[in-house]
């Protein structure tokens, strides 16, 4: 019954390809529902512990997504014509579609004593001209108000920032963020026009993310379908036939238009992990038709007739791609360990493909193959071995030598592999000629760091903020934070409760000190919130019953465990000076920097238990517990190799290369069951373990072969992307993929000859002379 399913293409090619394109066409219509989304939300649980507590605080406080505009000049901010910029840039930003708030130096509300009374005004207030004296007075203030320097104005005078706070609605994000983006890119162009000296740069996390999907659309319209070009170039070359590598086109763009179909009528949505699936599927649907079609074209060069050859194809490849795709498939399904939904949701989506592109690879293209026109010259058996057949002589020859060469280079990258580092900085996943790259470079060196982190303290007492024990905690902890090395700037309620003193002391200087009395403190900010203009007031700082109150700390751009191990330090401050309030720290970046370590530190626990599950597979379906047990080293070393020397290359992994090991172990596990499929075919046909071997090498060598350049080549062209999450996969997985090559070349032959001597029991003598034949 399953020969008679498994060769269906063969005898009804055109009602099985029928059949499979219109399922494929329904599956793939599903696709009219995607969507895109690459806001940064979707990488985290709901209940996840730093996305519940930033959403406390934005629910506390105010929304903190924001765009910030840096203005800088050669020479300084403050001369007439940058202030009148600077002002009017302000006013224009407030239309930026989402805005609920807009800070610069021309809006900063500024106190002053006016007599008994305080004086509150813009700094740049169009009323005062710019003549000599006021500019110099307006750069004092700027230059020394500590919530002005180093967040909206460098200490040199030469850079200044518009801050745009947005407060978007639930929904598809991502196109929110294409709409600020294209609404503040023409404001820039307009301003550009105008001030042609100026350099004007994007900063904030709304620029992060619409650089994330910029990237991801550029990769996705480039470099993809360059690598598929590629795949399909050197398909051509190496089996050289054009109708080969058309059937092989077809199944991967059935698949993956079914696949993505598929997600569509599931509802879901698109994202920043699931745009790499056809990828993915696209190097494993590879493997499954190179080793379909290399078996034919073998076959028939032997003599046999298409339909013949593509039956045979179809029943000597059955078992070992059957096993190849559940083995992947639950090597992605792993993923679903991982605390971020979207590497959850792509490792579901890549196995579901894994399983389609087998369907189709075994109806699809075979029925293409049995339609199309195919002409293989039957070529006579030369007595000259192939260079196979003497590569296979070598390492039966020098397994002995091979086993302790292999064991100390495995041992060596075993030690390099642990040197790599979890370094996870989203402003260095852009190559420097990217222009999101180049603003938060240029912010870093000129004025502050984009990585940023809301603090929340709670006393749990209506208007306890205004305790003068409060406010001397929040001044000492904001005078510790300031002096951290990694701190660039921060934005302090204790500031303002300073200056204040000082206004309602005649502005004198002595009195720039917190005030002593609760009833002070809390008259002197009624009176400052009473003289805010609308958009300005503090709630983005205080709470409504005044009970908290909230810091924004911004730092060098930090690599995730810099952000985590700063974050642990905070803590430990109020744990050690002030256990009395709670506190809660949160933003997206510390989010990323948390999901990063965690999502590493998962990928590692479950990558033992998916070998152990591939490997108890290999040894059902082999059913053979030596060769499942053999089939771990095999499966398990070109990871420990590739990464040894990744840290020679790079020594840095980030969430991208973390999915390595998962996308990568398909092509592994692949290589190896091809190997010890063909290998036990010929155990079990009487011949030893160095027939089998040669047997293995002259069927299958080829296709591994031609899989492995194909495989490199496309992975290759991934790595020339300026998006790092991309080109650090593209070059880590051809690597792997290489070494995966090596290690079934060479290890697990040595290893079969060493620990697999024992003679088999024939299933049966019947195909025992055309083996003979082939060796």
């Amino acid at each position: 019954m399953k020969r008679k399913l498994l060769h269906m293409p063969v005898w009804y090619p055109k009602l099985v390809l029928l059949m499979s394109l219109v399922l494929v066409v329904l599956a793939a219509f599903g696709s009219k529902n995607l969507f895109f989304r690459g806001d940064y939300q979707i990488f985290f649980d709901a209940d996840n512990p730093q996305l519940a507590a930033f959403k406390e605080i934005e629910a506390t406080f105010t929304k903190t997504d924001s765009l910030a505009v840096v203005v800088a000049v050669q020479d300084s901010i403050f001369t007439p014509e940058h202030l009148n910029l600077v002002r009017d840039l302000t006013e224009s930003a407030w239309q930026t579609p989402y805005s609920s708030r807009v800070d610069s130096i021309a809006n900063y509300q500024h106190t002053s004593a006016d007599g008994d009374d305080l004086l509150v005004e813009d700094l740049l207030l169009d009323l005062y001209p710019f003549t000599e004296a006021r500019i110099a007075y307006v750069k004092d203030i700027a230059l020394a108000e500590p919530r002005l320097r180093d967040a909206l104005i460098s200490r040199s005078g030469k850079v200044a920032v518009v801050n745009i706070t947005l407060n978007m609605p639930t929904g598809n994000q991502t196109q929110q963020v294409q709409e600020i983006k294209h609404f503040i890119d023409a404001l820039i162009v307009q301003y550009q026009a105008d001030y042609p000296a100026v350099t004007f740069h994007l900063g904030g996390v709304i620029a992060l993310n619409a650089a994330f999907a910029e990237a991801a659309q550029i990769d996705s319209t480039t470099l993809i379908p360059l690598m598929l070009l590629i795949i399909l170039l050197f398909l051509g070359l190496m089996l050289r036939t054009v109708s080969g590598v058309f059937a092989t086109l077809l199944v991967i763009i059935a698949t993956v238009a079914a696949t993505l179909g598929i997600l569509g009528w599931s509802g879901h949505y698109l994202d920043t992990g699931s745009v790499n699936v056809p990828t993915l599927i696209m190097t494993l649907a590879v493997a499954d038709c190179v080793h379909i079609l290399s078996a034919v074209y073998q076959s028939m060069r032997q003599g046999m007739a298409k339909r013949e050859a593509i039956a045979h194809s179809l029943s000597a490849n059955f078992t070992a791609l059957l096993i190849t795709s559940v083995t992947t498939a639950v090597g992605f399904m792993m993923m679903n360990a991982s605390d971020s939904p979207v590497l959850r949701d792509m490792g579901t989506l890549s196995a579901l493909g894994v399983m389609l592109a087998l369907l189709l690879a075994l109806t699809v293209l075979p029925s293409l193959m049995m339609l199309l026109p195919l002409r293989i010259s039957p070529r006579p058996q030369s007595s000259t071995p192939r260079a196979l057949d003497r590569f296979a002589n070598v390492v039966i020859r020098f397994h002995r030598l091979i086993m302790p060469v292999s064991l100390v280079v495995v041992v060596a990258s075993a030690f390099l592999m642990v040197q790599n580092k979890i370094e996870d900085d989203s402003v260095e996943y852009f190559d420097t000629s990217n222009s999101f790259r180049q603003a938060a470079d240029f912010m870093a060196a000129n004025i502050s760091g984009m990585n940023n982190i809301s603090i929340a303290v709670k006393t749990g007492q209506p208007q306890g903020m205004n305790s003068p024990a409060f406010i001397k905690t929040l001044d000492g902890f904001t005078r510790w934070l300031r002096d951290q090395p990694e701190t660039d700037h921060v934005a302090s309620l204790a500031d303002t409760y300073r200056r204040l003193n000082m206004n309602m002391h005649g502005d004198d200087s002595k009195q720039y000190r917190l005030p002593d009395e609760q009833g002070l403190a809390a008259q002197y900010m009624l009176l400052y919130e009473m003289s805010l203009p609308y958009g300005l007031d503090l709630n983005n700082e205080i709470n409504i019953d005044k009970s908290s109150v909230k810091l924004v700390l911004t730092t060098e751009n930090l690599n995730s465990k810099e952000m985590v191990a700063l974050e642990a330090r905070i803590y430990q401050w109020f744990a050690d000076n002030a256990p009395q309030y709670d506190v809660v720290a949160s933003s997206p970046t510390l989010m990323f920097s948390h999901i990063g370590e965690v999502n590493m530190a998962s990928m590692l626990k479950t990558l033992p238990i998916a070998l152990v599950l591939i490997s108890i597979l290999l040894i059902v379906a082999l059913r053979s517990l030596r060769l499942g047990l053999i089939s771990l080293v095999p499966n398990l070393v070109p990871a420990v190799v590739g990464f040894g020397i990744w840290a020679l290359i790079s020594g840095e992994i980030n969430l991208g290369l973390s999915v390595v090991v998962t996308l990568t172990l398909g092509i592994v596990v692949d290589d190896c069951v091809h190997f010890l499929t063909k290998y036990q075919h010929a155990r079990r046909q009487g011949h030893d373990a160095e027939g089998g071997i040669r047997y293995a090498f002259g069927t299958v060598g080829r296709a591994l072969w031609i899989t492995t350049v194909v495989l490199v080549a496309g992975f290759s062209v991934l790595g020339m992307s300026s998006f790092r999450l991309n080109s650090d996969l593209g070059q880590l997985s051809a690597l792997v993929i290489m070494v995966a090559l090596i290690v079934d070349f060479l290890l697990l032959p040595a290893l079969l000859l060493m620990f697999d001597r024992k003679a088999y029991q024939g299933e049966t003598e019947k195909d025992k002379p055309a083996l003979v034949a082939s060796l």
